[in-house]
C-alpha cells in the first residue's frame, strides 16, 4: 500500500483532516500550535483502496525546544510517503513558514497535493488561487470541520492505487516485533537453523521488512523480521533512518504478533506501546521472553515474569508466552506450538447457544447496574466475526450498557472459552437495529 503524510505549520487542520481520511478521532485536536509532535499512524479505506496516513508535528521557524525534533519526524515522515499532502490555512496569507516548507518538499520529488483547508463557503473557495505561488499544481480546497472536500480529495490520492485483492497465500504469516537490539533478528535464525537474516548487535541493522518461508513440522510458514521499534523521541536520529510504517505494515499482513522482550530489562513502557499496535490490528499475540540463558535462577525468574505481565500488561492472564533463548537455542521449540496455537485461537468460531449459555450464566450471577431505575436486558448474543473475534449481544438499551459491566463480560467470555491474549470486540445492538 501506498504512504501519505500530512505537512504543514501548526493549526492548519492537519490532525482534523488525518480524522477525517480514516474515520475516527486518533488524533488530538485543540486551538493551540503544536499539539501533534510526534508522527501518528493510520490507515485509510476507500472505495475497496487503502493507503497508510501519517499525521506530523506542525513546522515552525520559532525557536521553540521541540521544533527542532518535529522538523525531524516530519522530514522522516515526508521520506517514508508516496504522496504529501501540504496543508494550509485558507483563512490565512502565506508567510515565510509556508515558503519554507514549500521549498523543502520541492527537494523531495515527490507528487505533493496542497490542500487549503477551512474553505467552507464559496467566496473563501476564490483564496484557492493564491496557492499556486508554492509552485504545485495539483490544489484541492477543503473544510475538514464541514466534511467539504474530503471526498474529491479521497479521489485523487487513490487515483493510482489498485483495488486490492486477496492473494491465495494459506501459509501463516507471523512477525517478530520488538525494541532494537532484543535479538529479533537472531530468533529468526535459531527458528529456521540458517542464517537467513543479517545478525548484529548494531541496534537498527535490519531496516526493511524481510520476508522468510520455511517448513514447520511439514507445513510453510512466513516469518516476517520487522525494523526494531524505537521510541518516537529517538526515531528522528540519523542513524535510525528505518520506517516505523514498514513494521505496522508487517503487523498488519501478519497473522499472529511475536513481541519480543529482554528477560535483563524486564517490561519498560515502550514495550507497552510495541504490543498496543498489534492488539489495535486484532492480531494473536504471542510474548516471547528472550536471552533467557542470562536469567540464574529460571524457575523462580517465569513465576516472576508472570506476575509482572499478569502486573504490566493489558489481558495479561490470556497471553501466549515463552521463554527462551535465541543464542543458545535453548527452549526454541516452545515457539512455533504457541504460534499455531494464538493463530488457531484468533480464528476460533463459537456456537450461538454456546455463546448465550455463558452470557446469559454471567448475567444471574452478576446483574447489571441500574441507571435511573432502567436495566440492562441482553436477548440474544452471537459471532458475526473473528480474527479478532467480534460477538454482537442485542439489548434493550445500548445506552445502559457500562464499561465495567462490558468488561466482565469479555472475561466472562475468555475465562470460558480460553481466548489468549488479542481483541475481542463487543458490539451491542438494540434489538430490531439493523
Amino acid at each position: 500500500m501506498k504512504t501519505i503524510c500530512l505537512i504543514g505549520k501548526p493549526n492548519v487542520g492537519k490532525s482534523s483532516i488525518f480524522n477525517r481520511l480514516i474515520r475516527e478521532k486518533k488524533a488530538i485536536i485543540m486551538d493551540t500550535p503544536g499539539i501533534t509532535r510526534d508522527r501518528i499512524y493510520g490507515k485509510v479505506n476507500y472505495q475497496d483502496k487503502s493507503f497508510y496516513l501519517i499525521d506530523t508535528g506542525g513546522i515552525s521557524l520559532e525557536n521553540a525546544s521541540f521544533d527542532k525534533e518535529i522538523l525531524m519526524q516530519a522530514e522522516l515522515a515526508m521520506d517514508e510517503a508516496d504522496i504529501i499532502l501540504f496543508v494550509v490555512d485558507g483563512l490565512s496569507e502565506l508567510d515565510q513558514t509556508d515558503l519554507y516548507i514549500s521549498n523543502l518538499l520541492h527537494k523531495t520529488n515527490k507528487e505533493v497535493i496542497i490542500v487549503v483547508n477551512k474553505l467552507d463557503n464559496e467566496k473563501r473557495k476564490e483564496n484557492i488561487y493564491n496557492y499556486y505561488e508554492l509552485g504545485f499544481s495539483n490544489i484541492i480546497g477543503v473544510s475538514a470541520e464541514h466534511n467539504l472536500g474530503i471526498d474529491e480529495l479521497l479521489k485523487e490520492i487513490t487515483k493510482d492505487i489498485e483495488i486490492e485483492t486477496l492473494e491465495e497465500d494459506n501459509r501463516i504469516k507471523f512477525c517478530i516485533i520488538g525494541r532494537p537490539n532484543v535479538g529479533k533478528s537472531s530468533l529468526i535464525n535459531a527458528l529456521i537453523n540458517e542464517e537467513r537474516v543479517i545478525v548484529s548487535d548494531v541496534a537498527g541493522t535490519t531496516r526493511d521488512a524481510v520476508d522468510t518461508n520455511f517448513r514447520y513440522n511439514h507445513e510453510e510458514y512466513t516469518v516476517i523480521d520487522t525494523a526494531g521499534m524505537r521510541k518516537k523521541g529517538k526515531i528522528y536520529e540519523s542513524v535510525e533512518k528505518y520506517s516505523l510504517v514498514r513494521s505496522l505494515k508487517a503487523i498488519d499482513r501478519s497473522d499472529v504478533c511475536v513481541v519480543v522482550l529482554n528477560a535483563v530489562d524486564g517490561i519498560i513502557e515502550h514495550d507497552k506501546h510495541i504490543i498496543s499496535y498489534a492488539i489495535d490490528a486484532g492480531k494473536g499475540i504471542v510474548i516471547c521472553v528472550n536471552k533467557w540463558d542470562t536469567i540464574s535462577n529460571p524457575d523462580k525468574a517465569i513465576k516472576e515474569w508472570q506476575e509482572l505481565i499478569k502486573y504490566e500488561l493489558k489481558f495479561g492472564p490470556y497471553a501466549n508466552v515463552v521463554f527462551l533463548s535465541a543464542l543458545t537455542k535453548k527452549r526454541i521449540n516452545t515457539l512455533m506450538p504457541e504460534i499455531i496455537n494464538a493463530y488457531e485461537n484468533n480464528k476460533k468460531e463459537v456456537k450461538t447457544s454456546v455463546l448465550n449459555n455463558i452470557i446469559m450464566d454471567a448475567v444471574s450471577i452478576h446483574q447489571p447496574p441500574s441507571y435511573k431505575g432502567r436495566r440492562l436486558k441482553i436477548y440474544f448474543v452471537h459471532q458475526v466475526d473473528n480474527k479478532p473475534p467480534k460477538f454482537e449481544l442485542q439489548v434493550n438499551d445500548k445506552k445502559l450498557v457500562h464499561f465495567s459491566y462490558e468488561r466482565y463480560l469479555e472475561n466472562q467470555i475468555r475465562d470460558n472459552i480460553d481466548f489468549f491474549f488479542f481483541l475481542i470486540i463487543l458490539k451491542f445492538k438494540n434489538k430490531g437495529e439493523e
